[in-house]
Parts: structure tokens; sequence; C-alpha cells
């Protein structure tokens, strides 16, 4: 084990959880083989959303509603969420877990609506979305992230954040795109792009955080300050 993986290790165990109803969703969705965030993106979103206190919040790539239910449990009582997904097998699955988390009274799910599941491709529901989130979380296709951004951006509103999850492709992305196999090669170049984009990109403040498979922070300057 390297010292970094026992720096994750150590940070992981001292990591509080998310209470016991999450853990089980997160421990069915491992054991059906669906991806689901990391411990570490888990606390970033904890903490960002405490700090920030968004009001309107879109998800990119509901799975099996996991990731929601942690924002929704997290922000405050009058907060929104609406996330998209398009993989039919799982859309059922996600709003049997929020019905699940409603009954049981866990992530503030006893307000009505709180959560809105929006079944469609994101690059097809993205555009006609109305702007005003506050925060935007992206965790789907990652060959897809370029070419989501500009939707991305009109949505999101001054002073908002953008999440963007497993961006580091495991270290993949810091090798030449001969150096990984074939079938990544777009992923592996499509997501430079986009990394070079968020970091560049004057509308946009942008910090990569290493720990686990890489998440980028970027939130977007007012037009004063752009």
């Amino acid at each position: 084990m390297t010292e970094q993986d026992r720096l994750s290790a150590f940070i992981e165990f001292m990591d509080r959880g998310n209470g016991s109803f999450l853990d089980m969703i997160e421990q069915e969705a491992i054991a059906a083989d669906v991806p689901v965030i990391r411990k570490s993106a888990g606390g970033c979103l904890r903490f960002l959303i405490s700090l920030s206190k968004p009001k309107r919040i879109l998800e990119i790539g509901t799975a099996v509603g996991f990731s929601a239910l942690l924002m929704s449990r997290t922000a405050d009582r009058e907060a929104h969420i609406d996330t998209i997904e398009k993989y039919e097998k799982r859309i059922p699955v996600a709003k049997e877990n929020f019905r699940r988390a409603a009954e049981a009274g866990e992530c503030n799910m006893d307000v009505p609506g709180r959560i809105t599941l929006i079944e469609g491709d994101a690059g097809e529901v993205l555009k006609e979305l109305g702007g005003g989130y506050d925060m935007i979380f992206m965790d789907a296709a990652k060959g897809q992230y370029i070419n989501w951004l500009p939707d991305v951006l009109r949505l999101l509103n001054p002073g908002g954040i953008l999440v963007s999850d497993n961006v580091l492709r495991e270290g993949d992305i810091i090798e030449s795109r001969f150096a990984v196999t074939r079938r990544n090669r777009t992923i592996h170049s499509r997501m430079r792009e986009y990394i070079y984009e968020l970091c560049h990109n004057p509308e946009l403040e942008t910090v990569i955080l290493r720990d686990g498979d890489g998440m980028a922070l970027s939130t977007r300057r007012s037009l004063a300050e752009s």
C-alpha cells in the first residue's frame, strides 16, 4: 500500500458516514455493480452544500439515487434537486430508493417534491431546462462532460458551484493517449479538453482535487469579475 493509499484510508476511517439508511443504499448498489461516489467525494459534497446552502441543485447521472439522497440529507429543507438519468434499468431502482427514503423519514424527504427525477438523455434534457441552479453535480458519461459544458454554464448561477467527478481517470489522464487502451482514447482526450476548459474559461475559477479518482470544483464568476 502506497503512502497515498494509507492517507486515503485514514481520511475515510475518520469520515462520520452518511447514516444507516444511506449506508444500506450504498451497499445494495455495490452488490449490484452500480458505481456510487467515493466516500471522499461524498464528504466534499456534504461540505460544499453545508457551506454554500444551494436552493436549486442539478445532478447529471442519478444511477440508483445515492448521491441525490446524500445531497438532500445535507441541504436545507427548502432546497430542491433535479436529477437526470437515461439508463432505463436504473430509473425504477432510483424511484424506489426515493420512496423508501420518504417512508423512512430520511434525507429531509418529508418535503413533497424534494427530488425530481428527469428521465432522458442528459444532452437533450439540458437544452430544455431553464437556468437558475446554485450547484450542478456532473457524474455521468465522462466523455460527454465537454459537450454538456455550454448548457451547464448557461444553467449555473453566477457564484454557483460546478462539481465534476472522476476527472483524473484513476491517473490515466496524465498519460499519453497512446498509453491508454484504444477503447478509452476518446474519453481520455475529451476529459483532457474538459479539464483545460475548466481551468482556462474566464467564466470559471477551478481547483482540481487529487483524492480518489479526481474531482474538479468550479465556481462561475459574476459578469463583473469576468
